[in-house]
């Protein structure tokens, strides 16, 4: 399980370990800011955002309260995975996060954590996690989980990451399949509710990244990562965005005519999507005034796409209890 970011992303956290001669050993270095530096590798701030999407979707499979001891272990198992991924993430993509501003902090790069021994965190929680996964879950959560972490790492990290403008699109995938290891955690199967709720976050993922991208594209432009607003004009963008906000909206709103809603989720639905889609426009409508001097505050989107996944599945594990 893995977001990438995730499905799948949130600003990602900079390590507080401080920055020490580079010639010492990282093994020589302080071991509290060592931990922070491990700790830093797994992008906790993202996890978080995983584990939103996670949880809820256990209480509407479960129609109520889940056994709390498989909430916990699917949390634990899905924050090791996803960490797992982040850290193998890192490992690949040392080269380029050396010079980017809002990479320049992380472990690797400041040499708090040699890329050896990062190579070898990755993999550890990336077995450990599918095992946990499979010997006190199930096994389909974890192929699942396993498939999550595999898919941002090899398909997203080593082959999209620096080919293609998509690449957020269709790695997003990755950031996507906690919908599904939450459902499976407690069924132990994969229905329609969790597929549904999977393309919500499908389509939210590209309109959530893209004006972080649009942000820090200057970054991206100097290591050569195409992301869209990288080789094309913020209009462009801005367009795209507005396309995929409103297929989101209108997936989001499925679960009810299908049954597996009520009002209350449709209501925060509708009221939280249009929110969204006000915002959407309003950026597309700065985009276009940009050239006249007008500010893009491309951020508003940013942040509200969190709140708007937040309060989406909020409504996903509240509503089995007013229907």
């Amino acid at each position: 399980m893995s977001l990438s970011g995730v499905c799948v992303t949130a600003v990602e956290s900079r390590p507080a370990g401080v920055v020490l001669d580079a010639g010492q050993k990282p093994s020589r270095r302080p071991f509290g800011a060592r931990v922070k530096a491990f700790v830093a590798l797994t992008k906790p701030r993202i996890i978080e955002l995983l584990l939103i999407t996670t949880v809820p979707v256990m209480f509407l499979a479960q129609r109520g309260v889940p056994d709390l001891g498989l909430v916990v272990l699917t949390c634990v198992g899905g924050y090791l995975s996803a960490g797992g991924a982040n850290a193998l993430n890192m490992y690949i993509d040392r080269d380029i996060d050396a010079l980017m501003d809002r990479t320049s902090q992380r472990p690797l790069v400041t040499g708090m954590v040699s890329p050896r021994e990062c190579l070898a965190f990755g993999i550890t929680l990336a077995v450990v996690s599918t095992l946990l996964f499979g010997l006190t879950v199930n096994w389909l959560s974890a192929w699942l989980s396993l498939g999550a972490l595999l898919f941002y790492v090899v398909v997203y990290t080593m082959i999209l990451k620096r080919r293609t403008s998509q690449n957020i699109v269709w790695g997003g995938i990755a950031g996507c399949m906690p919908v599904l290891i939450g459902w499976s955690s407690v069924t132990d199967t994969v229905s329609w509710a969790p597929v549904i709720l999977f393309l919500v976050m499908f389509f939210w993922t590209p309109p959530h990244y893209w004006p972080l991208s649009m942000k820090v594209k200057d970054d991206y432009a100097r290591v050569g990562v195409p992301m869209l607003p990288v080789i094309a004009s913020n209009k462009v963008v801005a367009r795209q965005i507005v396309i995929y906000s409103w297929v989101m909206v209108a997936v989001s709103l499925l679960l009810t005519p299908l049954g597996y809603t009520g009002w209350f989720y449709t209501a925060v639905a509708l009221v939280a999507g249009g929110w969204w889609l006000w915002e959407a426009h309003a950026l597309q409508n700065r985009a276009r005034a940009e050239a006249t001097g007008g500010k893009l505050k491309e951020m508003r989107l940013f942040h509200w796409s969190i709140t708007y996944v937040s309060l989406l599945f909020v409504a996903v594990a509240v509503d089995p209890f007013l229907r």
